[in-house]
């Protein structure tokens, strides 16, 4: 069993009256930052093994007549095909599943933000489909000089050029597809057009990383390093925390440079400043509900491993700015870890040297290594799939879980009338024949019971997996990383 390093029901308890507290610090209206991701908060549940990925909606939920949701996303973003790496999809792709999401839980959406808008036709598309949908579209602009130049910000020529974004709610939650979408900016313009309007209002943020009470160099704060390597974040001991407290705390380059900023806002708005660092903004139980230090240290410096594989295949990809692998590579130093210490890479490197073909690893979580290698009609992958079921249900290795009856027809289907050139199977095709064989045959019926039991493996591939492959095994929870290296030079993979 995976151990568990953190104690949820603690953290909602926590977190939960910590936000209540700070909505009722502001008697008027509140704008609620929510850094990271509300749903499916992968990256917090990968490097503290017990936290649930949806554990801040559910906050929010006993809140739901008081909150409305505002999605902010950046227009650079959009025009780029930014994807959430989790899930395989585009943030404007996101931003419709998010809106779709919120509103079958019962959250209200009131609108979206498009943000460093500069005439991009991609974000005009985006405009137009989420319009064609009655979801209102208010557009945000670069400000010259942000964030260091005050004056010009807070004025007409600054924030005042953005779309004020009409709310309803008294608890106005800002969210976005992922980091960088401008969710503090969109904040803070709301603040400089309610008090033109003569509306109370005030702001909070709600991030989960860097942890403020854990050290600068803590491997769950160097994770989050590497998460954001991308977009050149930093964690730095919080200036303003230290000078005001004598208390050293975490924070991060971004809020840290922005906090000049809301300190102008809100002496022009209130005379005085609320908070006197960012360390303050923040409202972060995360900390205080770690219960075994060890196992959150060793998965996080895992996490980092899969993030500087992640950073390699994007770049042989054509999709990563050439740095950030070297910048994670230098973070795996700072916290005493390889690629040595993740024994599926080895594993799977190690089946590649014996039969020059693909492989893929494995580690189911008694702590067996499983292998998958290239066959006429699988894939690495989708063998690799097909063992660690029948490890995991007991099978012996011999039997065959799905029948020739049901392989050999849609391998005549995929090459004989869909034009694939491979006969081999994907993931997704596997996972089929096997829930149609599970009807009839009682070793198929097995292996399909055991997939719940995949979520939170590690697995490695000696080459980039196609899309289809790479999904479904995220999708089933297996954290898997690639070698950044095509299969037989092939550049598409289908």
């Amino acid at each position: 069993m995976l151990s568990k390093g953190f104690d949820n029901d603690k953290y909602i308890a926590m977190q939960s009256a910590h936000i209540k507290e700070r909505i009722e610090q502001f008697g008027g209206k509140l704008y609620l930052e929510f850094g990271g991701k509300l749903f499916d908060d992968y990256h917090a549940s990968r490097v503290l093994p017990g936290f649930a990925p949806d554990s801040k909606v559910n906050m929010l939920l006993s809140l739901r007549d008081q909150a409305e949701i505002v999605i902010a996303v950046s227009a650079s973003d959009i025009e780029s095909n930014k994807q959430r790496g989790d899930l395989g999809i585009t943030y404007d792709m996101e931003v419709f599943r998010l809106i779709e999401a919120f509103r079958g839980i019962g959250l209200f959406v009131g609108s979206v933000a498009i943000t460093q808008y500069r005439g991009q036709t991609a974000a005009d598309s985006l405009r137009k489909r989420l319009e064609a949908i009655s979801v209102p579209v208010y557009i945000h602009y670069p400000i010259p000089g942000y964030p260091s130049d005050i004056e010009t910000i807070i004025s007409d020529e600054g924030f005042g050029k953005n779309d004020y974004i009409e709310t309803s709610r008294e608890l106005v939650v800002i969210t976005a597809p992922g980091p960088g979408s401008g969710k503090m900016a969109t904040c803070l313009s709301q603040l400089y057009h309610e008090h033109k309007r003569g509306i109370k209002a005030g702001y909070s943020k709600f991030e989960t990383f860097p942890i403020w009470n854990l050290s600068l160099k803590h491997p769950v704060n160097i994770a989050y390093e590497a998460a954001t390597a991308d977009l050149n974040d930093l964690n730095m001991i919080d200036p303003f925390h230290l000078q005001a407290y004598g208390e050293v705390t975490v924070n991060y380059n971004r809020d840290v440079e922005i906090f000049p900023v809301l300190q102008g806002i809100f002496n022009k708005i209130y005379g005085e400043c609320p908070y006197k660092s960012p360390t303050d903004m923040g409202v972060n139980m995360v900390g205080n509900c770690i219960i075994d230090d060890d196992v959150v240290c060793h998965a996080s410096k895992m996490e980092i491993i899969r993030r500087y594989y992640a950073a390699l295949c994007a770049e042989r990809q054509g999709y990563g700015n050439g740095e950030t692998a070297s910048k994670i590579k230098l973070l795996m130093s700072q916290v005493g870890t390889s690629p040595d210490e993740r024994p599926v890479i080895a594993a799977a490197l190690d089946a590649f040297e014996e039969t020059g073909e693909p492989a893929a690893s494995l580690q189911l979580p008694d702590g067996r290594i499983i292998i998958g290698k290239n066959k006429t009609l699988l894939g690495a992958s989708s063998a690799l799939l097909l063992n660690a079921l029948k490890a995991l249900g007991g099978i012996p290795d011999e039997v065959k879980l799905i029948s020739e009856t049901v392989l050999q027809p849609m391998t005549e289907l995929k090459v004989g009338y869909l034009g694939n050139h491979n006969p081999r199977l994907h993931t997704d095709e596997v996972l089929l024949a096997l829930s149609i064989c599970a009807v009839t045959d009682e070793n198929a019926k097995r292996a399909i019971e055991q997939l719940s039991q995949l979520k939170g493996c590690d697995a490695h591939s000696t080459v980039i997996l196609s899309s289809v492959d790479d999904l479904v095994l995220k999708n089933l929870g297996i954290n898997i990383t690639c070698e950044p290296i095509y299969q037989k030079h092939k550049i598409f993979q289908k």
